[in-house]
């Protein structure tokens, strides 16, 4: 039969339809940073909803970092300026909640990553160079120390995560360093456990180290696109295994 198709609706609670419209209104800059909400006795006439129907809408605004609510003041709650940790947080829940695919995340990472290398190797000054020979130097330490035991590969992860935020703060964009952060640590916890199940860790380190050493070696060439292909063709090596096959055509594309 021909015609549009429709998606089933969901039927949505008073509270969240409160949400949007504060929402909106902080988007459009009808509400701004350090404005105050009515309070919730105006609240509730304004929407015609329920003392509890108000609360709970504030209780989400405020978990978005959007509002700071107290119960009971009388000036309404106030309105939040912009923070990373508030656009971490809502990118942390938007991936969680979409269920984006392991293949997603990490074909975003490798995306990700690869554009903060290019901006890097451009626009990184001799002291965040440095910063990230220096995590380098110590992911093999953590390496020689502890070779591929719980203590050392704590500390090699320590090390690792240094390298990327060196990287992320050297390509001077925040919003990629931000958006970095969320997926890293979204796709290690969805993995973590069949790391530790490595049969040999210590050559996986290892691998990381040299691939590490060829990326920053670029990048202090000033070799952009050469450091990003780098970038990209180690984490596909690293990740693939942990990908369904069927799902790592997203990934190869952006080895090419």
């Amino acid at each position: 039969m021909g015609g549009p198709r429709f998606e089933p609706v969901r039927a949505v609670r008073a509270y969240e339809r409160v949400v949007e419209q504060v929402e909106e209104a902080i988007e459009s800059g009808a509400l701004t940073p350090g404005g105050r909400l009515p309070s919730e006795r105006e609240l509730m006439v304004q929407f015609s909803v329920s003392r509890s129907t108000v609360r709970e809408a504030l209780r989400v605004l405020q978990a978005r970092g959007l509002v700071r609510s107290r119960p009971g003041d009388p000036n309404g709650a106030e309105v939040l300026p912009f923070t990373p940790a508030a656009l971490h947080k809502s990118m942390t829940t938007l991936a969680r909640v979409e269920e984006l695919s392991l293949a997603e995340l990490v074909q975003f990472r490798m995306v990700l990553d690869s554009a903060a290398i290019l901006l890097a190797a451009r626009l990184r000054t001799e002291e965040q160079l440095a910063e990230m020979y220096a995590a380098v130097a110590a992911m093999r330490a953590a390496l020689d120390e502890g070779e591929a035991g719980d203590e050392g590969a704590d500390a090699f992860g320590a090390a690792d995560l240094a390298f990327h935020d060196a990287v992320a703060r050297a390509s001077g964009n925040k919003l990629i360093e931000i958006c970095t952060d969320v997926v890293r640590s979204i796709v290690l916890k969805l993995i973590a456990g069949r790391i530790t199940d490595e049969p040999d860790r210590g050559a996986l380190m290892r691998r990381s180290i040299r691939n590490h050493e060829d990326v920053v070696a670029a990048m202090r060439a000033g070799d952009g696109p050469l450091a990003a292909r780098l970038s990209r063709k180690a984490m596909y090596d690293y990740y693939a295994g942990y990908v369904p096959e069927r799902e790592r055509g997203a990934l190869r594309a952006l080895l090419e």
